[in-house]
């Protein structure tokens, strides 16, 4: 078995505040790419987290992709009890239905928020649960992922453990991609 760690951005630190937004698709097409060749290569599981952002994105990637690569399976682990409680409904209930729809749940903390320690206890078990991890982040611009991102190069330093990013300039040109493709699509449908 094979666990990949997906995590990253949060939305708000990418400016995207709808699920429209084209920055949305260019990460996820990306995200896509990475996940579907790690599962080709023996991928069984990816394991994230509930954040709005890379993390319930990638949730829905794996989501979709299980249509064509049924073995595959995704976890959303939560750092502490009552996450999410303070967030609007529509984020709340969209947590909660991704939750309901992938093959695992869980969380690392029986307790709600009382402590940063709930997450770091978070990371180490994010660590010790999977065989590599994959961020979309970087580090020349910082962000909440930075945190996980040390942790896990430094992680990597004593345990065989990789540590892939997708970055800015890895975006950009999926984003190069997608907007050639579409603008070609276009141009043959008129």
């Amino acid at each position: 078995m094979s666990r990949l760690w997906v995590s990253g951005y949060r939305s708000y630190e990418l400016s995207v505040f709808k699920d429209k937004d084209p920055k949305v698709t260019v990460i996820k097409k990306a995200l896509t790419q990475a996940i579907r060749q790690r599962a080709e290569d023996g991928v069984d599981w990816v394991i994230t987290g509930p954040q709005l952002g890379v993390e319930q994105w990638a949730s829905e990637i794996v989501l979709d992709l299980k249509k064509t690569l049924p073995t595959l399976k995704i976890a959303i682990m939560l750092p502490f009890s009552q996450f999410g409680d303070q967030w609007n409904d529509d984020n709340k209930n969209t947590l909660q239905q991704l939750i309901s729809s992938v093959d695992f749940s869980d969380q690392v903390s029986d307790q709600s928020y009382h402590s940063p320690q709930q997450l770091k206890n978070y990371q180490n078990f994010m660590l010790t649960h999977t065989d590599e991890a994959l961020f979309v982040y970087d580090p020349e611009n910082e962000g909440k992922p930075e945190y996980e991102f040390k942790a896990a190069k430094s992680y990597a330093q004593e345990h065989p453990y990789p540590v892939n990013l997708i970055d800015f300039d890895q975006l950009q040109e999926t984003a190069n991609e997608y907007f050639e493709q579409e603008n070609q699509r276009k141009y043959e449908d008129s």
